[in-house]
């Protein structure tokens, strides 16, 4: 039985992760994008992203576009197989494995 990855599993973590992986893997979304989507507010998300970008899931990167910052986040190839490995897990659960 696989394990559920408990840095992922906490919802909002959840959420982001899901989104994340389902653009092109060589796309980034960007922060408001991601804040827009999930209702989250600018501390809330940067908090998440900060403990899925230190377990080596996601990367950030940020730029300046007309003196402003602007963050783009991108999943990892060990975000992508963390996040299919707890999907995998909670398939098992679902189906009663």
């Amino acid at each position: 039985m696989s394990n559920i990855n408990k840095i992922i599993h906490q919802p909002a973590r959840l959420k982001i992760m899901a989104l994340i992986a389902s653009v092109n893997y060589e796309e980034r979304i960007d922060f408001s994008y991601l804040k827009k989507s999930l209702g989250l507010t600018d501390g809330n998300l940067g908090a998440h992203l900060t403990k899925l970008e230190s377990e080596g899931y996601l990367h950030l990167e940020k730029i300046f576009v007309n003196k402003k910052p602007k963050t783009y986040v991108s999943i990892t190839d060990k975000g992508l197989e963390a996040f299919d490995e707890h999907i995998a897990a909670l398939k098992e659960i679902i189906n009663g494995k």
